[in-house]
């Protein structure tokens, strides 16, 4: 049974903490205007009191009564609202989203579990993984760097949630102050809305804060097919809305294989791979001062359409796996997008047979395909340095390899109740 939600998006420009009390008063008029006429609204992560804190200790009241006041504008609205807060519980701070039903009531919460940089100074991490019942569904909450954890996603989806929900922080280097870069912006989110079927609500910052975080903006409705329907500027405030619709689609899930436990890689080797048989491998190897081939014929393989299931390649990860092949009998539009997914969260490198399209190719840790085959161009090669999937920080004091350990004991969790 489908049915159809009016939802929207709003980007703020990023305040710093000291001008918390100026930015909230001008919040309530830009969330009274966006949530009318809506189902849901999202607003960004922190967005009380802001999302670099500081040492110094969270005014509890204040955001207290912020979130009241959002209240009263969602009872007002009918409009079920998501905002990003510092919340204390049980003397802990939690960066949270605070889930306020259409009649202003209190429907729920989710506390980040993947704590990003300096997250870990100020917040405890979540751990819980559970939709929130609210009047517009059941909604999948999970907080910026959460997505760049399929488990989170795909536990929120198998227990019900009918659509994925993100107040975020997406920071950019700046790099390119035209082309704001942010790996969940570009990539991942359209990604988990994909692989679990569901549609993905997004709700960024733009601008500065503290002069030292810039934020990409980007904010984005994607359906539950994994395309965008709306997304926002990099620079500048404002809301974006679209219609999504809910129970279209299914949740890619797969069986998982038996995995034979390995020793991680490490150091560094030059392969050779082709989806073509070659007969002078011991020449072709010496030509490109590679030590290994890797082929069809010779290699462990994992299904691609298994790899579709967000659970699947986590395991071989756990497991010692630090490059994995891929086999795509068939190809399919979102191959591409999902290993470059699979291969940046779980730090590994990914070779991909793609038959049908008659196409090789080897994509690195950071989610970049870094050589292939095309045309008469039958053998690629390329450098695998270990080193790069067993230094699993991708950000001080943030490591995947430890997020995807709690990811997983929390989900087993979760589906054991």
């Amino acid at each position: 049974m489908t049915r159809t939600l009016r939802v929207a998006a709003l980007q703020l420009e990023a305040h710093d903490r000291a001008d918390f009390e100026t930015a909230e008063r001008s919040l309530r008029s830009a969330v009274f205007d966006a949530a009318r006429g809506h189902d849901l609204l999202v607003l960004p992560e922190a967005t009380l009191p802001a999302y670099v804190l500081g040492d110094d200790r969270v005014d509890d009241e204040a955001v207290a009564r912020a979130i009241d006041r959002l209240r009263d504008i969602a009872k007002e609205t009918t409009c079920v609202i998501v905002a990003g807060a510092a919340i204390r519980r049980a003397g802990k701070l939690y960066n949270s989203a605070v889930v306020i039903d259409a009649d202003g009531t209190i429907a729920g919460s989710a506390e980040k579990i993947f704590l990003w940089h300096f997250d870990r100074k100020w917040f405890a991490p979540g751990e819980r993984i559970a939709p929130v019942a609210t009047r517009a569904g059941r909604l999948g909450v999970l907080i910026c760097a959460d997505g760049r954890m399929p488990g989170i996603a795909r536990t929120l989806a198998d227990l019900g949630a009918e659509l994925l929900v993100m107040p975020t922080a997406w920071v950019t280097s700046g790099r390119d102050p035209d082309a704001l870069e942010n790996i969940q912006a570009d990539l991942l989110a359209r990604v988990r809305a994909f692989e679990n079927g569901v549609p993905f609500v997004a709700a960024n910052k733009c601008g500065v804060e503290m002069k030292m975080v810039a934020y990409c903006g980007k904010s984005q409705i994607v359906d539950g097919t994994g395309e965008v329907v709306a997304i926002a500027a990099e620079h500048e405030p404002g809301t974006i809305d679209a219609s999504i619709v809910i129970g279209a689609q299914s949740p890619r899930r797969a069986s998982i294989p038996a995995i034979t436990q390995r020793s991680p890689e490490s150091g560094a080797i030059r392969v050779a791979f082709s989806l073509d048989p070659i007969d002078d491998v011991a020449r072709r190897l010496d030509i490109l001062d590679a030590q290994e081939f890797i082929g069809p014929q010779n290699s462990e393989r994992v299904d691609a359409e298994v790899a579709f299931d967000p659970g699947t390649l986590p395991r071989y990860r756990a497991a010692g796996y630090r490059r994995i092949v891929l086999d795509a009998k068939r190809s399919h539009p979102w191959l591409e997008r999902v290993a470059r997914a699979r291969a940046a969260e779980l730090r590994v490198f990914l070779i991909v047979f793609d038959r049908e399209r008659d196409r090789a190719y080897a994509i690195d840790p950071d989610g970049a395909i870094v050589a292939g085959t095309y045309d008469g161009l039958r053998i690629a090669s390329v450098t695998m340095d270990f080193r790069r999937t067993n230094e699993t920080a991708v950000a001080p004091g943030t490591d995947v390899e430890l997020g995807l350990a709690a990811v997983a004991s929390i989900a087993d969790a979760e589906e054991r109740v």
